[in-house]
């Protein structure tokens, strides 16, 4: 999942010193530092462009969500099996963090900013509770018998937190009170989840299955000929398979459906956005689709180098949605 929350990230985040909100995008664009980027973490990046606090509030959800999410994965890359008592006692441990949040329980020092969080920006509880349902299907399962229920797992792995970023981003404030967003949050934040999620897990599957963890559909891995020790051992170097390409064209067919939904949805909700919520949410999207652009099918390796940007190119890109956007704005104000 790509959560992308670590300590190490950290930047100064820019109040409005200035009148003109383009001259505010070049300032906070100016105070990332993009060679800190661990793992990178494009729902932060994008929230960058939203005032403090509500950047502060995205952080602490996806503390939060990625601690639990870590509980899970480093458990099972350091385990090829869990035993009963082992999933029973994991299940338990998501179970009582979010309740802990569902609850308002107050007791728990650490969890009260996420609480405080939660009530002051009216976010909704069912995100957490389906990101906990695709953690705990994580935990009794070590893989998808097919790519349906991929995509139903995704809905919590990665729609919840998509829907939180939604959420908050479509926000607005009036008079220092935050209004609930004019759209159907999770109906516009499906589309862009599950095409991040399908990238993802062609981005790291170098990275997955040197680390016990496989997302590929078993119908799909059966179709084309492949198995757990045969992704292994290209993971590890070994020569790419006509199979492996062909099952990822298939997983890239789907990817592209959604990439062409989203487009379609932002269109839709970007009347609905404060400019810097528009610009954040261009800015997430073009992210992924850097990603989505550097598969190569025919001839790629699908290696962590060939499929992650660098932090300079990251930069890059983001620097050229400003831009563009400077551009789109400039041109409303002469109208």
């Amino acid at each position: 999942m790509d959560l992308g929350v670590n300590n190490q990230y950290e930047t100064t985040i820019m109040e409005p010193t200035i009148q003109s909100e383009i001259g505010l995008y070049r300032e906070i664009f100016q105070s990332i530092d993009f060679d800190k980027i661990i793992d990178h973490p494009n729902i932060l990046i994008a929230a960058h462009f939203w005032e403090p606090e509500r950047y502060e509030a995205a952080k602490a959800c996806y503390k939060f969500m990625r601690t639990i999410d870590d509980l899970i994965d480093n458990f099972k890359t350091e385990h090829k099996t869990i035993a009963p008592t082992e999933k029973a006692q994991l299940e338990n441990n998501v179970n009582s963090w979010i309740n802990t949040i569902l609850l308002a329980a107050q007791n728990n020092p650490e969890q009260t900013e996420l609480i405080e969080t939660v009530t002051k920006f009216s976010i909704p509880s069912w995100p957490l509770e389906a990101f906990a349902k695709s953690m705990v299907y994580d935990i009794h399962n070590d893989g998808f018998p097919t790519l349906q229920d991929y995509l139903d797992y995704a809905g919590g792995a990665s729609v919840a937190p998509a829907s939180i970023f939604v959420h908050l981003c479509g926000l607005t404030k009036e008079n220092g009170t935050y209004n609930p967003p004019a759209f159907d949050v999770k109906q516009t934040a499906t589309p862009c989840a599950i095409f991040s999620y399908l990238v993802h897990i062609i981005r790291d599957f170098v990275k997955d299955h040197t680390h016990n963890l496989n997302y590929f559909p078993d119908d799909l891995m059966k179709k084309h000929g492949l198995n757990r020790t045969s992704l292994l051992a290209m993971a590890k170097g070994s020569t790419i398979t006509p199979g492996f390409r062909e099952m990822i064209r298939e997983l890239y067919t789907v990817a592209d459906t959604y990439r062409i939904k989203t487009f379609e949805v932002m269109q839709e909700i970007m009347p609905k956005l404060e400019p810097r919520s528009q610009l954040s949410l261009k800015i997430i999207f073009d992210l992924y689709l850097m990603v989505f652009e550097r598969i190569d099918i025919e001839n790629g390796t699908f290696t962590t180098e060939e499929l992650n940007p660098t932090p300079e190119e990251i930069k890059g890109r983001v620097r050229k949605v400003i831009e563009e956007f400077e551009e789109f704005e400039s041109l409303k104000l002469y109208k």
